[in-house]
């Protein structure tokens, strides 16, 4: 399928990828098997769709400034490092898979993702019950941030639920904390990954800027949308179309 046969589809998915960030998370349900039906080979299609939804992790960090700054600097720093280092690595592992094993596990992270977004919160609200009280252990949070980021740079799906539930198990008790945390370090993953796409030749430019385009208005959208919509029905909506795409992963690698 040529750029432009294809680009209608793809600045659809990115919209509306955009629009499910801004209300509950699981655009790259959309972005990336958009791309691959529009006949971009997987392992491109899954760095381009990291490149089409990164814009939104910078709107949602600036949404929690306040937050942010009430953090030791040092503490900021660190996690920031490791999510870099992590989210380098993460590319780097994705960039060195041969395209035959990714094609094959591509079903499996998706489900994967898709059981981890329907459980996220049971996760949330297990995590909040176990977190001990006091000041998050240092000396475990750092390594599980550390392959959490190292997922993120090799594959985006449910990376905001892995880092919600590892913030919330440490001990940080502070919803707007662990959101705040968890856009920060999304961002510098995110970004750092893609710098590594960028600079190994891996992004398809024409579909990866058109739908960086989409998933931006999408999100600004949905921001104004999500005073509107139900949430239930919106996370359903993710659910089943992570479901639908995992099946038909599935069968096409059969």
């Amino acid at each position: 399928m040529d750029f432009l046969t294809s680009a209608p589809l793809l600045a659809v998915a990115a919209f509306a990828a955009g629009v499910l960030n801004a209300i509950a998370g699981g655009g790259s349900f959309l972005t990336f098997p958009a791309l691959v039906f529009a006949g971009v080979p997987p392992i491109t299609a899954n760095a381009t769709s990291a490149l089409a939804v990164s814009p939104g992790y910078f709107g949602s960090t600036l949404g929690f400034k306040p937050e942010l700054r009430a953090l030791p600097r040092e503490r900021l720093l660190r996690e920031m490092l490791i999510c870099a280092v992590g989210g380098v690595a993460g590319a780097l592992l994705l960039l060195v898979t041969p395209a035959r094993l990714f094609s094959g596990i591509v079903p499996w992270l998706l489900l994967f993702a898709t059981v981890l977004f329907a459980a996220g919160p049971a996760i949330a609200r297990r995590a909040q019950a176990a977190a001990p009280h006091g000041q998050a252990s240092v000396r475990w949070r750092e390594p599980a941030l550390l392959a959490v980021a190292v997922y993120g740079g090799y594959f985006n799906g449910g990376l905001g639920i892995l880092l919600m539930a590892l913030y919330t198990v440490a001990g940080e008790s502070r919803l707007n904390v662990v959101n705040a945390l968890k856009n920060l370090n999304s961002l510098v993953l995110s970004w750092l990954s893609v710098a590594a796409f960028v600079i190994a030749g891996a992004i398809a430019w024409q579909p990866g800027l058109l739908m960086m385009v989409a998933a931006t208005a999408g999100g600004f959208m949905g921001a104004r949308w999500s005073k509107r919509l139900p949430v239930a029905w919106v996370r359903s909506g993710v659910i089943v179309t992570g479901l639908v795409m995992s099946a038909v992963f599935f069968y096409r690698m059969g």
